[in-house]
């Protein structure tokens, strides 16, 4: 394993880097993708024992470049930085490239539920990759489903001072993950290659309704946090393909078995745990 390459884009970014901190250590040489190789994140990761590539997602020839003696790659692409139909584009470009230098195990990060026809245009492009990652006949591959971040809930779509906000019905239970647990189980899919060929792992490790999430939020920041719901309305203004997420998490919602992920991967993170670790006054 110790010859083994193992390409990691978004290497600077949530889940890109969890990838990177479970792998370390497990026998892969590390190859972390970003667009500023000359930043603060990359110099840490550098630290961390990292080479550090340049390369854009957008910019096939450093692709090109970055995939040179790869065995394995973590593709992770943005949806709300690139667009859904840019991210599509880029997600079918690195599938391919990679394909084209010989890369043996492909692990590509979609998202919970992407194969169940949701509707929802940045579930259903990634799904689309998914297809075409199975097309293209990798000699390995796994795809990784991580469901809402947990993280997402302490972010501007979400906290607004002493109030957790969003358009879920209360009652509503929404399946969440830390991004630790998604680059620990991404992990698993490397170093366990062989096994996992093939697997299609949607992974969480919590649900729970909103207002069970203020009050969690609540005790860790060791202040009041309450749940407030919006019209719908009020969030297809800023995106149409939010609210749609939103209303399905209404409707349907993710089916994440998170007893079987916890047999087989160890315990998942629940709310409490990473918010009493995370999430600080």
């Amino acid at each position: 394993m110790n010859e083994r390459i193992v390409l990691i884009t978004g290497a600077t970014g949530q889940q890109g880097g969890a990838v990177i901190r479970a792998l370390a250590g497990k026998g892969f040489k590390l190859r972390g993708m970003t667009r500023k190789p000359d930043g603060e994140a990359a110099a840490a990761l550098r630290a961390f024992g990292v080479e550090v590539v340049r390369g854009d997602l957008d910019d096939a020839a450093s692709l090109e470049q970055a995939l040179a003696g790869v065995w394995g790659v973590y593709a992770v692409q943005n949806t709300w930085e690139a667009g859904v139909e840019r991210e599509e584009q880029q997600g079918l470009s690195i599938a391919r490239l990679a394909r084209k230098a010989g890369v043996h195990h492909y692990v590509y990060a979609s998202v919970g539920s992407a194969d169940k026809a949701t509707g929802i245009p940045h579930f259903d492009n990634k799904y689309r990759v998914e297809q075409e990652v199975k097309r293209l006949g990798f000699p390995s591959h796994a795809i990784l489903r991580p469901v809402f971040y947990m993280a997402n809930l302490i972010g501007p779509w979400f906290l607004h001072g002493d109030h957790l906000v969003s358009t879920l019905d209360p009652g509503t239970k929404l399946q969440m993950v830390a991004t630790a647990d998604i680059g620990r189980v991404g992990a698993r899919l490397f170093t366990d290659a062989d096994r996992m060929s093939g697997r299609e792992v949607d992974v969480a490790g919590d649900a729970l309704t909103l207002p069970a999430a203020a009050a969690t939020l609540a005790r860790a920041l060791g202040k009041p946090i309450r749940y407030v719901r919006i019209p719908i309305e009020d969030m297809r203004k800023n995106s149409m393909d939010f609210a749609l997420m939103l209303e399905w998490f209404d409707r349907v919602g993710y089916s994440a078995d998170i007893p079987a992920l916890d047999r087989e991967f160890g315990p998942m993170t629940r709310l409490e745990q990473w918010a009493s670790t995370t999430v600080h006054v």
